[in-house]
């Protein structure tokens, strides 16, 4: 089963047309619920990735991963905490973390306004600046955000918690990293390119693709690229017959 992991102020249905257009032997798309983790109390993210390894053990043998942005750095630490349970991955257009602690500093006072103008502000106003942020670029067709509001002390807190601030810089462990990896990025995304192609290198059984035409929100803004892209990379690294 594919596991996808959605981005900061996703949501599930994110992934509900990309679910849909597999076929059926890649044996279907979990798509989860990331905020449920901090619904609760805080999770710092190594035991998130203990966490949902554990929770995907117990219920399928053969878990594979999908994940976007902070899903993709959310599964990176997954990948860590078990890297023998993971058959296979796809990250997109995600960060392996800062590799300088002023550079942590300064995201984690970003993502901090960022937590209170989640958590305080008029919602439609946070959507609207956080969609209008240089990287995110064309929106593309992701689901409705504004049923986001009842969520938002969550969304909040995983600007604490999932800061790229809070992360320690996971590129010196990503030989660790064993399972097949595709790992995506928009040819206008110059940035996250720069930081696949670095990941990359670090990573024995992993390759770098870049989607013409196409910025951050790779998914979205290139669809049916995405995943072509995905059943491809699948069926040759988990021998599905054609």
């Amino acid at each position: 089963m594919i596991w996808a992991l959605h981005g900061a102020v996703g949501m599930a249905a994110d992934w509900r047309e990309f679910a849909a257009s597999l076929p059926a032997e890649l044996q279907g798309v979990r798509r989860l619920d990331l905020w449920r983790f901090l619904d609760c109390c805080p999770m710092p993210l190594g035991k998130f990735g203990n966490t949902l390894a554990e929770e995907v053990k117990g219920v399928d043998p053969a878990p594979t991963l999908v994940a976007y942005s902070m899903g993709g750095r959310l599964a990176l630490h997954a990948l860590l905490a078990q890297p023998d349970l993971w058959k296979a991955a796809v990250i997109v257009s995600a960060h392996p973390g800062l590799s300088e602690e002023s550079d942590r500093v300064e995201r984690r006072k970003k993502d901090a306004e960022w937590s209170t103008a989640a958590l305080k502000g008029e919602w439609s106003d946070f959507l609207r600046k956080w969609n209008a942020q240089d990287v995110l670029g064309d929106t593309g067709d992701m689901a409705d955000r504004a049923v986001l509001k009842t969520r938002r002390a969550s969304i909040a807190r995983s600007f604490v918690d999932w800061s790229l601030g809070a992360q320690a810089d996971l590129v010196p462990q990503l030989d660790k990293i064993t399972c097949p990896v595709l790992w995506l990025t928009g040819a206008r995304d110059a940035k996250f390119t720069d930081i696949a192609q670095n990941a990359v290198s670090r990573m024995p059984n992993a390759k770098h693709q870049i989607i013409p035409d196409c910025g951050h929100r790779v998914p979205w803004e290139k669809p049916k690229e995405f995943a072509q892209s995905c059943e491809l990379f699948f069926r040759n690294n988990l021998k599905l017959k054609p």
